[in-house]
């Protein structure tokens, strides 16, 4: 009996100490999630457009809301062709700040610009079909610069983001410059001069510009070891999806012809109020949609205010066109700083201009009585009830019968029908009292000789 109580004593002590030792365990090497190895949501943003100002500010919205709810992975869902090399400077520089991982997902393609966003991330993946590089500068028309100091810059530039992130810089410098030479023995290419290195995903994978091929972001938030219950997914305000809309190069050439020809019919032919209303609504749509997405700044608001207010001007106050002219230059510098590239809205503000003047004429002859250019214009005539007798036709007298009222020398003065018209001879003096006979007309001037017998 005393044998089974000691037998008892040891086997709960050994239980407790079994306890007590995994309390301690859990309590120094606290458990993880059984979906991840890693804590924190997952915050994903995706990149897909052109890389300009909108780009940029939504991004920074995007980094600012993913360090506020202490995200413990931000994942950028890449396809893009490219864009603005200095907004490209300006997102690597927000994910550099970042203290959360980054993992750049390309799910299209990373081109351009959008190969330099790729290398400043921590780690990057790439979907089947997808692709990298192709990265050399060109201007806003896409034709490549030439200019050695700038291609060296953004070799440079490249070289350095690949090797901070422990990529082949050589590979990095071959999507930038056309001009060197660069091998790839990992899948036996050689790039020559007059090329310009793009790799697939496959490619990317064996050259190390690439860490893993996912098909899906849940797959790339696996790979990183965090847990897909808890992810995040940016989207866009419905100003910034406004904004993407309106700065759409076929609708913001639209707006800037309703614009354009709105307040000029309003200027040329006022009363209406409705192509003005029409007209100044889309410059304001236009401009909202340029602020909003991040290419202007308020200067062109007022800008578009100035010129406004001057167009109005004219309306009222006599200068000459003065007014007009500065209200005219004044809205088409507004128009043109606001937009994201010269050479866009150059082709946009050339299109509205030519469709605006035609729809312009086409109003102005229509409504050709209402037009301002009645102000230049005497309408006032000199009617009979006034007292005035128009010029009649003349030719109507020749053949007629008169009496010389004063001497014909060879002018004078005739009387016809009660009458009194001053007349010519053809070149002869005629008395006064002589009768007279009308031998023809010229313009104002008619001519006589004396009647015979």
């Amino acid at each position: 009996m005393k044998i089974m109580n000691g037998l008892r004593q040891r086997i709960a002590m050994t239980a407790a100490a079994v306890i007590l030792f995994i309390t301690a365990l859990m309590w120094v090497f606290p458990s993880q999630p059984a979906s991840g190895a890693n804590t924190g949501s997952v915050y994903v943003i995706p990149v897909k457009q052109p890389i300009e100002r909108g780009l940029t500010s939504f991004m920074e919205r995007g980094f600012k809301e993913a360090e506020k709810m202490k995200a413990g992975l931000i994942i950028l869902e890449i396809d893009t062709p490219g864009g603005l090399v200095d907004q490209a400077g300006e997102i690597a520089k927000l994910m550099k700040e970042s203290n959360m991982p980054i993992v750049a997902f390309v799910t299209g393609e990373a081109a351009s610009a959008g190969s330099y966003i790729a290398l400043n991330a921590d780690k990057i993946a790439m979907a089947p079909g997808t692709m990298i590089g192709a990265a050399a500068m060109v201007d806003g028309s896409g034709n490549p610069i030439e200019d050695a100091k700038l291609v060296s810059w953004w070799k440079t530039t490249m070289a350095s983001a690949a090797e901070a992130s422990g990529r082949n810089k050589e590979i990095a410098m071959g999507m930038a410059d056309v001009n060197i030479q660069v091998e790839m023995p990992e899948i036996g290419r050689t790039k020559g001069p007059g090329e310009i290195i793009s790799l697939t995903n496959e490619e990317a994978l064996k050259t190390g510009y690439a860490d893993t091929i996912a098909s899906s972001t849940e797959e790339v938030i696996t790979w990183m070891n965090f847990s897909t219950q808890d992810v995040f997914r940016m989207e866009p305000t419905f100003s910034e999806k406004l904004a993407t809309f309106l700065t759409h190069p076929g609708v913001m050439t639209l707006l800037l012809f309703i614009g354009i020809a709105g307040v000029i019919i309003e200027v040329l032919v006022p009363g209406f109020g409705v192509p003005g209303i029409l007209g100044i609504a889309a410059f304001v749509l236009y401009f909202f949609g340029n602020y909003v997405a991040g290419f202007a700044g308020w200067e062109t608001w007022l800008l578009f205010i100035i010129g406004i207010l001057m167009l109005a001007m004219e309306l009222f106050v006599p200068s000459f066109g003065i007014l007009g002219i500065i209200g005219s230059i004044s809205l088409i510098t507004g128009v043109v700083r606001a937009a994201y590239s010269t050479s866009h809205v150059a082709l946009s503000l050339g299109i509205a201009v030519a469709s605006a003047l035609v729809t312009i004429v086409v109003v102005a002859l229509v409504f050709k009585e209402r037009g301002i250019w009645r102000k230049f214009i005497l309408n006032d005539s000199l009617t009979k009830e006034q007292g005035y007798i128009p010029n009649e036709d003349r030719d109507s007298l020749i053949g007629l019968i008169g009496t010389a009222i004063t001497p014909l020398r060879p002018a004078g003065t005739m009387e016809m029908e009660g009458r009194r018209l001053d007349v010519v001879t053809l070149g002869g003096y005629i008395e006064s009292g002589s009768r007279v006979r009308v031998v023809k007309t010229d313009g104002t001037r008619i001519v006589v000789e004396e009647e015979k017998g």
